[in-house]
């Protein structure tokens, strides 16, 4: 057992030593959010209105939910640009020799990256306060699992990427072009209310769609909002749970080929 843990926790550990020595990571993920909530959510708070939300929801309430997914994403994106990094300076072709299992450098990677996440987001929840929305223990519980969810999946996405990535350049590229489209589409920035067919085909197929909906519903539990379009909190957790068990078990089978990290 302890041939498992240990590599696992060790390499958990090292993710969060780097991230303390790279201040400019916190910045960029809970700082460039940040301020695009506030510039986005103040700019169209008095000309745009969600479909199907109370007239006291604004629109600066409407994103803060979609802000921590974004809060989720970069810091996922940021946590597994390890990966190219440790393979251009040797470290991951040395952790692929030793005597660990693929399984526990991918569960090591993984946790890491999504405990960092799940600390910036929590980090980010602070700003409730300053929001019309009721708060309970219930409902912060609620949301701290579903980002918690969130984390595995998104970091895990972001392992399955990184891993064939030879620059970091190239990784940025796939996430303006694959990432982060799939986070405008989830719902975070605009409801599938009042999208055009196509656009809503997409949202629906969008597995971040249901994380999105889940994570409002979480925020909002002591008092559910009443948006037609929202699914239910079962579906919601039943995709995310699959999306996480996906994402992470095709890193675990990328780690698994001989040919990977070489």
């Amino acid at each position: 057992m302890s041939n498992t843990v240990l590599p696992i926790v060790s390499l958990w550990k090292r993710e969060l030593v780097r991230f303390a020595r790279d201040r400019s990571r916190l910045y960029g993920s809970i700082g460039q959010p940040l301020v695009f909530w506030l510039l986005m959510g103040a700019g169209f708070e008095g000309s745009f209105l969600p479909a199907g939300l109370p007239d006291h929801v604004g629109y600066l309430e409407y994103i803060f939910p979609g802000t921590l997914l974004l809060i989720l994403l970069f810091t996922a994106i940021f946590s597994t640009i390890s990966v190219i990094e440790d393979r251009r300076e040797g470290f991951l072709q040395s952790v692929l020799v030793s005597p660990i299992s693929r399984t526990s450098l991918v569960m090591g990677k993984i946790m890491g990256g999504t405990t960092l996440a799940l600390g910036e987001s929590v980090v980010f929840l602070l700003f409730l306060i300053g929001l019309d929305i009721p708060v309970s223990v219930s409902s912060l519980l609620m949301t701290i699992g579903f980002l918690a969810l969130l984390g595995l999946s998104l970091t895990g996405m972001g392992f399955v990427i990184a891993w064939r990535m030879t620059s970091t350049a190239g990784f940025h590229a796939v996430m303006n072009l694959f990432l982060l489209p799939m986070w405008v589409l989830s719902g975070a920035f605009f409801p599938v209310d009042g999208a055009s067919s196509w656009l809503s085909w997409m949202m629906v197929i969008n597995p971040l769609t249901y994380g999105m909906a889940g994570l409002r519903q979480a925020i909002y539990w002591t008092e559910p909002l009443t948006q037609t379009a929202l699914p239910g909190m079962g579906l919601c957790v039943g995709v995310t749970v699959g999306f996480a068990v996906l994402t992470w078990g095709l890193a675990v089978w990328q780690a698994q080929k001989d040919v990977a990290g070489t």
